[in-house]
């Protein structure tokens, strides 16, 4: 028997992030793209309207800060998840959305294989919680297990097309203290938002590249890909 999707509304004010989440929403068999909410006046709106099963929310927004919503009867009532996505690293704010139930806590720029891996959990977590009517303790251990399960980054070349990673990778060849963002490369691959993210995540995970973050406004850090230096130099 297949399972229903389960909705998933975005709770993000910066465009170009809340879009690349939407893609890989809309490219996951058993989640839904709901909709996109960028306050906390539409998020309290579109939680009411659409009670989606899982929340993707960042925490600075226009009108407050997101986690006020996991207090929300909203969420509470009908039983929704969330996966908070933020730049808030401060220790009281990842301490309350831990005891609020906060299924995952992932820290903006935001890695996109670590958020598929987030979302993959969650997707197993639910169905064995929609399948198992009574459970042993071995059951229970898995679920804690899937929530708390440590990450490891899969280096593997699965998607991605050697070509398409040489010219992703000459871009940084010279000079060798080049210095470019997603878009950066996006304007000068031509390749979509999603796939030059993908390569360049391909890239970190593989050494050819570091990844720094650099803060403009509060809650919208950008991830920028240097060559990563050799001993030595």
């Amino acid at each position: 028997m297949q399972l229903e999707p389960i909705d998933v509304l975005i709770v993000e004010d910066e465009a170009p992030l809340a879009e690349l989440h939407a893609e890989l929403l809309r490219n996951h068999p058993q989640l839904r793209y709901a909709g996109t909410a960028t306050s906390l006046a539409d998020a309290r709106q579109l939680l009411q309207h659409l009670r989606p099963g899982l929340v993707l929310l960042d925490n600075y927004l226009p009108d407050g800060k997101g986690i006020s919503l996991m207090n929300s009867p909203w969420i509470a009532e009908h039983k929704c998840s969330v996966i908070f996505i933020t730049a808030a690293s401060d220790m009281d704010t990842c301490s309350q959305a831990i005891r609020n139930g906060a299924f995952d806590y992932i820290l903006k720029p935001v890695s996109w294989k670590r958020l598929d891996q987030s979302l993959a959990r969650f997707v197993q977590f639910n169905e064995q919680q929609r399948t198992w009517k009574i459970v042993d303790q071995r059951n229970v251990d898995s679920l804690y297990q899937l929530q708390g399960k440590n990450y490891r980054t899969e280096n593997g070349n699965k998607g991605i097309e050697e070509q398409t990673l040489s010219r992703v990778q000459s871009l940084f060849a010279s000079p060798h203290d080049t210095v470019l963002s997603v878009d950066d490369v996006v304007n000068q691959t031509g390749l979509s938002k999603t796939t030059t993210r993908r390569y360049l995540e391909h890239c970190v995970d593989n050494g050819f590249l570091d990844v720094e973050m650099r803060y403009g406004k509060p809650g919208h850090p950008r991830r920028m890909y240097h060559r990563k230096q050799e001993l030595g130099n």
